[in-house]
């Protein structure tokens, strides 16, 4: 179908599909008219989102409220130690923009891209200006693309508001201190930067599959506030499902995963098979939903003003490419990934208990000024159980319970620690010291920020859900 517009008659006798060409020649515009260029529609659509008064009010809190909440955070006794990093807060300003992505992923960014995506094909509808829109550009396509574009623009804007906002906000109130990875080993300032820059553009990939979600919507309700709602409700639905013990391979095929997929970059080595297939799902997930809008809105009938949308007999076109992507994703991943079930297992449990353990059993005995030691000398393993022994030992659960034993040099005795463990189902494991208190018990230790509590007290770590091949080094099998 040309951009001047030929008819295209459907089959089974229904009304012919009339594109730019027709609708103009409806108007009264010459039908050799050329079809405005993309970048000049695209400088318009723009315009126009960003002369709303909401849109403006929401660049203005991405730019300012995260830093303003970081800064204020870090100075209260109070930390948000029940989100990833959150108990690093007071220690280095890196963990203040990774704490605001955990809850832009989970409720900000679902939000904006409702606000900005849902709406841009709807407003149309409502103000009933799609001819007048048509006679001026001449071009369903181009009209699509800077829609779309324009779109995808502002979101990407107000997440890099987001992220710049968190972290200035974080390095002004507590400065530029390493920072306490996922498996508990530091991260230098430099090293963290990147990491966080990275966790960000991590974030960006679902955050444009919600986005093209919105469009879709969009184009498919027509003037129904119903498509605000759209990336929202998905994004919701995804959250639960993660919620789930879910088998691995269904878990990935969600583009929401990507969301937290960025935890493994704060690992060492780096974990990046998740954060990859994550952000590869997110990305197919966006070019899927925004193939499925444009191919829908070419096909419109822009000569009556009595069509809503695209009528609600076209939902499935707009719903079975989706399901049918989810199902082509999760066998595919089925195959291609090692892992089976919910993948987390004992062994990855123990090895991550132990990892992280060693790791910050040496930031403990630098700030209180002992011996130093390496994770070579402590030969940190884990003995980890559940429901004391009397249910299978894999999956999430908050009934986990571990013992740790570790070795100083000089010394015959082997030291012991225990832990009582929640793993959720994203593989994130919170430990809790259970003694002996002068290793594991609450109190404070001085570090170059302050006091802050002893970092054995209570850990974060992550399990791996897809199978490595070191899956089960430094691990006891119980």
């Amino acid at each position: 179908m040309s951009e001047r517009g030929e008819g295209v008659i459907e089959r089974g006798g229904r009304t012919s599909t009339v594109t730019a060409g027709r609708a103009a020649a409806a108007a009264g515009v010459a039908p050799g008219a050329r079809p405005v260029p993309v970048g000049r529609v695209y400088r318009f659509e723009l315009v126009k989102l960003l002369s709303q008064w909401r849109i403006r009010l929401l660049v203005l809190a991405c730019w300012s409220a995260p830093g303003l909440f970081t800064a204020a955070v870090a100075q209260q006794g109070t930390l948000p130690s029940d989100t990833l990093f959150g108990r690093w807060m007071h220690a280095t300003g890196w963990a203040g923009p990774l704490v605001v992505l955990g809850f832009a992923g989970s409720w900000a960014l679902p939000l904006l891209t409702s606000v900005v995506a849902g709406d841009v094909f709807a407003a149309e509808d409502r103000l009933g200006t799609w001819r007048h829109l048509l006679v001026t550009v001449r071009s369903p396509r181009r009209i699509f693309a800077a829609k779309a574009l324009a779109g995808a623009t502002v979101i990407v804007l107000l997440t890099a508001g987001l992220a710049a906002s968190s972290t200035v906000g974080g390095l002004a109130a507590v400065g530029d201190e390493p920072l306490v990875g996922v498996d508990g080993h530091l991260l230098a300032p430099s090293d963290a930067a990147v990491s966080v820059l990275l966790a960000w553009a991590c974030a960006l990939a679902p955050t444009l599959a919600l986005a093209a979600l919105g469009l879709l919507g969009s184009v498919l309700l027509g003037r129904s506030p119903m498509g605000l709602l759209v990336p929202a409700l998905a994004a919701v639905a995804m959250q639960l499902a993660q919620l789930l013990p879910l088998p691995v391979a269904l878990r990935l095929a969600l583009p929401g995963y990507a969301f937290v997929a960025w935890n493994g970059l704060f690992a060492d080595p780096g974990r990046l098979d998740e954060p990859l297939i994550a952000v590869a799902v997110a990305l197919l997930w966006a070019a899927a939903a925004t193939a499925a809008a444009y191919l829908l809105f070419v096909r419109r009938d822009f000569t009556t003003g009595s069509e809503d949308g695209v009528g609600r007999r076209t939902l499935l076109a707009g719903v079975l490419p989706l399901a049918g992507l989810l199902a082509l994703t999760t066998g595919a991943l089925a195959v291609a990934t090692p892992s089976s079930g919910s993948g987390i297992t004992q062994a990855k449990v123990q090895q991550e208990v132990a990892t992280v353990f060693a790791h910050l059993y040496r930031l403990q005995t630098e700030q209180l000024h002992r011996p130093a030691v390496t994770e070579a000398d402590l030969r940190a393993t884990a003995d980890c159980r559940r429901g004391d022994g009397q249910v299978e030992p894999e999956g999430p659960g908050n009934d986990w319970r571990c013992v740790v034993t570790w070795h100083l040099p000089g010394t015959d005795a082997p030291g012991t620690a225990v832990y009582q463990l929640d793993v959720a189902s994203d593989g994130r494991l919170t430990a809790d010291g259970d003694g002996p208190k002068e290793v594991n018990g609450y109190f404070l230790v001085r570090t170059p920020t302050g006091d802050a509590p002893n970092p054995l007290w209570q850990f974060d770590g992550q399990v791996a859900l897809l199978a490595s091949p070191t899956s089960t080094t430094n691990s006891t099998k119980g």
